[in-house]
């Protein structure tokens, strides 16, 4: 809303062009319409991996404006991921890929000021962090698990990162053509951290909110995520 108190039209809306959303997806179809949507206000550009759902997200998505690509079964959020980067650094004119969940827990603001961070200050990877404030409260068994879990990744990587397991990133193309993912599980996100961290490219945290969502909660993901990042760091 502006400063006269009407609402901004599309056409007014600061548009990304030269960014790429991509969205890991699987059985998302309650949510993720809404969320590209949304998305689709800022960003010309929005890939959604389908890894095999089976509940009509992949026509869902594709109705609100997402290019879709299909794994044929369920591979991994990882793998997902590395399709996404495999397919977005062919595009021309492809300068920042931003990675967003299609579960409606990452904020646009927050996208949009991590984008603003790497432009202006030049830099390859902007990692978004819930710890940074205290706006999100995820509870405290799901904290601990994820404290513990940085901890881990930290150790194993060598950088000093205060949330390693953050679907919210801004990776520069020219970052994103050096990934080459293998693990299938959670524990993706620690590989992600290891192997941007070994290009020695210019990085920083953003503090960002993550929204707990009745929807979310009522799918488990608050603490078996937090159950299954740590079990993938653990096992491997």
């Amino acid at each position: 809303m502006d400063e006269t108190g009407w609402l901004e039209s599309q056409d007014d809306v600061a548009r990304e062009p030269d960014t790429w959303i991509v969205m890991p997806l699987y059985n998302e179809a309650t949510v993720v319409g809404k969320v590209i949507q949304d998305l689709a206000v800022h960003f010309d550009h929005i890939v959604c991996i389908d890894d095999g759902s089976n509940d009509g997200s992949v026509d869902i998505a594709r109705a609100a404006g997402a290019r879709v690509l299909r794994h044929p079964v369920n591979l991994g959020q990882g793998a997902a991921l590395q399709t996404g980067f495999a397919y977005v650094t062919e595009q021309p004119g492809a300068r920042y890929i931003v990675t967003f969940d299609a579960d409606g827990q990452h904020r646009i603001e927050d996208a949009l000021g991590m984008l603003k961070t790497a432009r202006e200050r030049d830099l390859a990877i902007v990692f978004g962090s819930r710890f940074l404030d205290d706006r999100t409260q995820p509870g405290w068994m799901k904290k601990v698990v994820l404290k513990t879990a940085v901890a881990v990744t930290n150790r194993t990587t060598g950088l000093r990162l205060t949330d390693a397991h953050n679907g919210l990133r801004v990776i520069r193309v020219d970052a994103a053509r050096r990934l080459d993912l293998k693990q299938d599980g959670m524990a993706h996100a620690t590989e992600i951290v290891l192997q941007l961290g070994r290009t020695k490219l210019p990085w920083t945290e953003y503090p960002v909110e993550l929204l707990y969502t009745d929807y979310s909660k009522s799918k488990g993901q608050s603490i078996l995520n937090a159950v299954n990042i740590l079990v993938d760091l653990l096992v491997r």
